[in-house]
C-alpha cells in the first residue's frame, strides 16, 4: 500500500480504537503448496502486548489454518475500518472527481498458532468483546460443553506484527469546509448514507 504522510495514521490510540471498533480482518498468506491464500475472520487486540503495537488474536476454522500453513510464513492481516464512496456532486464546486475515503490497517508478521487451551481463550475473548455492548452480554461459558466441542474445529493464533502500516484517507486533501459538507451528505438519507465514515471525516477537524 502506498504510504502518504498526509493520510498516515500514526497515533497508537487511533490504531487500537479502529481494531476495537471493527474487529474484522482479511489474512493473506503466500504458501508453498497453495500459493496465495486469503481468509476472513474476527480479531481482537492482544491485551498482553503493549498498547498501539497492533498485536492481535484471531481464530480460523482448522482447515483454513492448514491452507495458510499457519506459523510457517509471514502474512499480512488487513483490518478494514469505515469506508465509502464520495460523489463529486456533493462538493458544490468544480472540478472534482469521484473518490473513496477509507480507514485501513496492514499488520505484517508471522501468525503464531496456539494450542487448544489458548484457542479457547481467544474464542472467549472474542465473544466477550463483541457482546460487551449488548444489554445482557451472552457468554461462551453459558454453553461451555457445546463450545468446547466446536472449538476443537478451530485454531487460534497470535500476531505480533513486525510492521504496522495504517492509513486514514479522510479528505485531508480538501478544505475543512468541503470535509464538513461531505460529512453532512454521508449523514443524510440516500444511497451512500454512511454515518461511521462521516464521523471519521469530522474527526480530522475536531482537534
Amino acid at each position: 500500500m502506498l504510504e502518504q504522510p498526509v493520510f498516515a495514521m500514526t497515533d497508537p490510540e487511533q490504531i487500537d480504537a479502529l481494531i476495537d471498533a471493527y474487529g474484522w480482518a482479511s489474512l493473506v498468506t503466500h504458501t508453498e503448496r497453495h500459493g496465495l491464500v486469503v481468509s476472513h475472520l474476527p480479531i481482537v487486540r492482544d491485551r498482553q502486548a503493549p498498547p498501539g503495537s497492533g498485536a492481535v488474536l484471531g481464530h480460523l476454522a482448522g482447515p483454513d489454518g492448514v491452507l495458510h500453513e499457519l506459523g510457517r510464513h509471514d502474512a499480512v492481516l488487513i483490518v478494514q475500518g469505515a469506508h465509502g464512496y464520495l460523489s463529486p456532486s456533493w462538493y458544490g464546486e468544480t472540478p472534482h472527481v469521484p473518490t473513496w475515503d477509507f480507514q485501513v490497517i496492514h499488520l505484517h508478521g508471522r501468525p503464531e498458532p496456539l494450542d487448544a487451551d489458548a484457542t479457547f481463550a481467544v474464542l472467549r475473548d472474542t465473544v466477550d468483546h463483541f457482546e460487551s455492548v449488548m444489554p445482557v452480554p451472552w457468554t461462551l461459558d453459558s454453553v461451555a460443553g457445546y463450545a468446547a466441542r466446536i472449538a476443537r474445529g478451530t485454531v487460534g493464533f497470535r500476531l505480533r506484527p513486525r510492521r504496522v502500516v495504517a492509513k486514514a484517507k479522510l479528505s485531508q486533501d480538501e478544505s475543512a469546509r468541503l470535509r464538513a459538507r461531505t460529512a453532512g451528505m454521508l449523514d443524510a438519507d440516500g444511497p451512500y448514507r454512511n454515518p461511521a465514515l462521516a464521523a471519521a471525516i469530522r474527526s480530522i477537524d475536531a482537534g
